[in-house]
């Protein structure tokens, strides 16, 4: 929570509070400045129009308790987005308690809104559960990958939940179809990942990079395909794809990464989606520090996929 002067039209002067500590900028911005599209927040942010405490700060810059953000006039009356049908999702969550939730997220629903989506994941649960205000993502899916998605409901778990995902606390687990026979058994592909911004969020593997760790244990083949079980040692964006590509062994179905043969072949075998899935999360609880394991079955569309191909 935090303390305002707010009128209409007017200067925002807002003082952070403990709940609010260690927040991103960017995130804060975007909860507060509802109807403000994302593109003009991080604009007049690298403008130097949000002061903290009378200076400029970048939109990755964490909020600490006594803050003053100085927020200038903006139009927030902007009509709200309007909601697909929402009825499906209460049945895709896997878990809940007082602290977090973790949701089945299905293929094709991107984890928040952005330019060109007016609505995510996080939006629907917002919608959904609006007496639940800090509702906030701990992690990102891609927009084509289903499965385990963590969100938290208290900006005291948030905080939790996201130092242990930077200490390499979170065990993340994946299924993934890569073109090709996958050879050699087990592999440590370890590989730097930067990620190019005026590229559309395409991401390279670059010596400049930060530093990325997966690991792809094969389990079977499958009509000229793998199947494999996937490791996250670390959590960049893409990291999957842009390592089994990397590799040569891009992930069916994916039209940024992958292989635009491979992934003709798949679709006639009925892939019409990208073919990873985040199976199983393992989190120490923010609460009670108890590990606590999720796990969410491969969706039956790529479950036909596979049997397609009698795998």
């Amino acid at each position: 929570m935090v303390s305002s002067d707010k009128a209409a039209s007017a200067v925002q002067w807002i003082t952070i509070d403990t709940e609010r500590s260690g927040q991103r900028l960017d995130n804060f911005l975007i909860s507060t400045l509802k109807g403000v599209p994302r593109a003009h927040i991080y604009r007049i942010v690298r403008k130097g129009e949000i002061r903290i405490n009378k200076g400029r700060r970048g939109a990755d810059y964490r909020l600490q308790a006594g803050d003053v953000i100085r927020i200038p006039p903006i139009h927030t009356k902007a009509p709200p987005p309007q909601a697909p049908e929402l009825d499906w999702l209460p049945e895709h969550i896997l878990y809940e308690d007082d602290h977090l939730l973790v949701l089945n997220k299905p293929s094709g629903m991107a984890v928040h809104g952005g330019s060109a989506l007016s609505f995510g994941v996080i939006e629907a649960l917002r919608v959904l559960r609006p007496q639940a205000r800090a509702l906030e993502l701990v992690h990102r899916l891609d927009r084509g990958t289903s499965g385990c998605l963590l969100v938290a409901k208290r900006r005291s778990a948030l905080r939790g939940l996201q130092a242990a995902l930077r200490d390499g606390g979170f065990d993340k687990r994946y299924v993934a179809l890569l073109c090709g026979r996958m050879s050699g058994g087990r592999r440590v592909v370890e590989a730097p990942l930067l990620r190019m911004e005026a590229a559309e969020r395409r991401v390279v593997v670059h010596p400049s990079g930060k530093a990325a760790q997966t690991i792809l244990t094969p389990r079977r083949f499958c009509g000229g395909a793998t199947l494999v079980d996937v490791e996250l040692l670390t959590g960049r964006t893409h990291q999957v794809r842009v390592h089994a590509a990397h590799i040569g062994h891009p992930v069916a179905g994916d039209e940024t990464y992958g292989e635009s043969a491979c992934n003709d072949t798949w679709r006639t075998r009925g892939l019409t989606r990208l073919f990873l899935h985040a199976a199983r999360l393992t989190v120490p609880h923010p609460s009670t520090g108890v590990p606590l394991q999720i796990e969410a079955p491969l969706p039956a569309d790529l479950r036909a996929v596979l049997a397609s191909t009698e795998c």
